[in-house]
């Protein structure tokens, strides 16, 4: 008889207990899948969180209350499914939060100051946007600096443009109402409205925070370029090589977040009316974290839209859950960052059995 450990034979394998006859069972393989899945770790905490509250806050449960939880979710998880995708392919962006208000100031100032209707307002608001992106791309394949350098100094510059420049322009460091002007009512409708369904409200951010993310899931997991953009985040040298546009792919991403931004503009200028110039500053560390608090890895080349939804989801249930608790809101902060840290945690091990299994 010959010895398996020397003749090159296989033992036969082992039965799967979830199936007769030694077929792989399909819950077995469920499991599998669903262990590898990015993200599974923001899945869990999410409903942790949602029962933590549920049991702590008597309120919490309300039809208002819960659309008030998915309205805070979708003004973070806009911005924060392109910042994941960009993550995935291996960089930041930490200009993405003051980028949001200075959309929304290009829009009111242009329409205010020009007296034009405020579609040209918006329509302008979206080129400047898209061209802050696009500088941010080009800049980071032209010199190959960090990410983390470039759009730190466009943050800076952006900051002080919206400040320097709205102060400038009005005199004080908010814009002019434009609620009087010609498509106003329109544009409110498109970016800013809500529908009530009883007590509970649904406000069109939900809306366009869901299309995002299904476009988002859509393009990474059934088109070359989410092909290319986990290529580049995993190995950008390897992905060259194979002929993969590296350069067109990292500024596409980059495009992706300036106009994720400008929508989530658009909804503050028209909710509200006038801008404050100086509002997004540090919000674009809330877009990261829900990325990773989603499964995305700082390293790139992992990670997914869904899970920088509930990622996103999470931020909200917080976010509104410590309200309604009657806590002191000072304890925010804390839940995001003990959150944050068992997040990466989680997604450390998630990844080391995802790897493990192929």
């Amino acid at each position: 008889m010959s010895d398996t450990r020397t003749s090159g034979a296989q033992p036969p394998p082992t039965a799967d207990r979830d199936a007769p006859g030694g077929q792989p069972g399909r819950a077995g393989e469920l499991a599998r899948r669903l262990i590898t899945r990015p993200e599974l770790g923001a899945l869990v905490g999410a409903v942790a969180v949602f029962v933590f509250f549920a049991l702590s806050a008597e309120s919490f449960l309300r039809p208002g209350s819960l659309s008030t939880v998915l309205y805070a979710s979708s003004t973070i998880g806009i911005v924060a499914v392109a910042v994941a995708l960009l993550m995935i392919g291996g960089e930041f962006d930490l200009s993405a939060g003051v980028l949001v208000t200075s959309s929304a100031l290009v829009s009111s100032m242009f329409s205010y100051q020009m007296t034009a209707n405020v579609w040209v307002g918006v329509g302008v608001s979206l080129l400047v946007t898209l061209a802050v992106g696009l500088f941010n791309g080009w800049l980071l394949t032209r010199t190959g600096l960090p990410s983390f350098i470039i759009t730190l100094g466009t943050f800076l510059m952006l900051t002080g443009l919206n400040l320097g420049l709205t102060k400038l322009v009005t005199g004080t460091v908010s814009t002019k109402s434009i609620a009087d002007m010609d498509g106003f009512p329109e544009a409110r409708a498109v970016f800013a409205s809500q529908l009530d369904l009883g007590a509970f409200t649904l406000r069109v951010t939900v809306l366009w925070w869901l299309a995002l993310v299904a476009v988002a899931t859509w393009i990474l997991l059934r088109t070359r370029a989410g092909n290319w953009i986990f290529a580049v985040g995993g190995n950008k040298d390897a992905a060259r090589a194979v002929g993969v546009p590296v350069r067109g792919t990292k500024i596409g991403l980059y495009l992706g977040v300036a106009f994720c931004a400008w929508v989530l503009g658009q909804h503050l200028l028209f909710s509200y009316d006038v801008v404050q110039s100086g509002e997004g500053v540090g919000n674009e560390l809330i877009y990261i974290a829900a990325a990773v608090i989603g499964g995305c890895l700082l390293t790139g080349g992992y990670g997914s839209a869904a899970g920088a939804a509930i990622g996103a989801l999470i931020f909200g249930i917080v976010s509104k859950g410590i309200v309604y608790a009657e806590w002191d809101p000072n304890w925010f902060k804390f839940f995001l960052g003990a959150m944050l840290l068992l997040a990466a945690l989680l997604n450390a091990w998630i990844r080391k059995r995802a790897e493990a299994t192929r």
